[in-house]
């Protein structure tokens, strides 16, 4: 059998650490809700972004959208290898870098 201590002291701690997730979980819910009305509030009364005209994204610099670039090993330019573009992983476009993707300044 638990003495009745322990059992009182393992109620209140449990109580305890309950009203803790509690509160844990109410305030990231209500910290998710208000960052999501934020965000549409200021994407309504913002400008889009200049740099990719409000799409969120551009062509990549790196590969100029053709998604390899020429690479050699050493400066050797007998052997040039095609490879993948590191910058957009092969997609030809990336996230732009000027309002990083949410297509608004």
């Amino acid at each position: 059998m638990i003495p009745k201590q322990l059992r009182a002291l393992g109620a209140g701690a449990a109580l305890i650490l309950g009203g803790i997730l509690t509160l844990n979980l109410v305030s990231t819910a209500t910290i998710g809700a208000l960052r999501i009305a934020t965000e549409a509030k200021r994407r309504k009364i913002s400008v889009p972004c200049r740099a990719c005209r409000g799409k969120g994204y551009s062509i990549c610099k790196l590969c100029q959208g053709n998604s390899t670039i020429e690479w050699s090993p050493l400066y050797d330019p007998v052997a040039i290898n095609p490879c993948l573009c590191p910058t957009c992983d092969g997609n030809g476009v990336q996230r732009c870098l000027n309002c990083l993707g949410k297509g608004y300044d």
